[in-house]
Parts: C-alpha cells; structure tokens; sequence
C-alpha cells in the first residue's frame, strides 16, 4: 500500500474546522482530497482559511509529506489546491508502482545468428 494512503503512527490528523466544530478528518494526502472535494460543495469557506492560514501546510511538513507541502504553500483557492493534491498522489501512487513491478523497459533482441560477418 502506499504511504499516500496509509495511517500515520503517532501523527495527529488534520482536523477541517469550521468555527468550534470538526467539519472533516484527514490522516494523509489521499484522505485530504476526499475531504477537499466534499468540502468543495459544502463548506469552502474553511477551505479558503486553511489553506491562507497555512494549516495544511504545517500539517503535510508535520507528516513528512514535505514536497507536497511545498507544492501548496501560497495555494489559497481549494480548487487549485485539489488539483495539485490529486497530481501529487497520482504520481506518487505511479511511482510506488514501478518500484512493486520495476522499471517498464523493452526486452533486448538477441542478435541473429545469419548477421554480417566481414
């Protein structure tokens, strides 16, 4: 399973907040885009201030997700923001792919045995 898409250990989740109530839970980035794409239709104004806030910056360098962190910071427009957690995670989740099976390369050919000879 990727990491991606594990549980942190010992990391506190990002609790979405909405004034005093939790609006949301997330424990890693494929958990934070569900929730920014059903916050999207619901509440995007807490969208908007977490992510002007930093919050969910702090929260990805808090667990380890440093580029992803990197790629959002000065992000304020949850659109944007979903697109570039989603791009992340499908090249993360690619990568963690062609680790599982190897790199994709061709087979070599043989050279025939019927070839040039001087």
């Amino acid at each position: 399973m990727s990491s991606k898409h594990a549980v942190n250990p010992g990391k506190e989740p990002f609790y979405f907040k909405s004034f005093d109530k939790v609006i949301g839970v997330a424990h890693n980035a494929s958990e934070l885009a569900n929730e920014f794409k059903r916050l999207l239709g619901s509440n995007e104004e807490a969208l908007e201030y977490h992510l002007r806030e930093g919050h969910i910056v702090q929260w990805l360098r808090y667990i380890g997700e440093d580029e992803l962190a990197g790629k959002l910071h000065g992000v304020t427009e949850p659109n944007k923001a979903l697109e570039i957690i989603s791009k992340h995670i499908s090249r993360a989740d690619s990568s963690e792919v062609e680790k599982a099976n190897g790199p994709q390369t061709k087979p070599h050919r043989k050279p025939s045995a019927g070839g040039r000879r001087r």
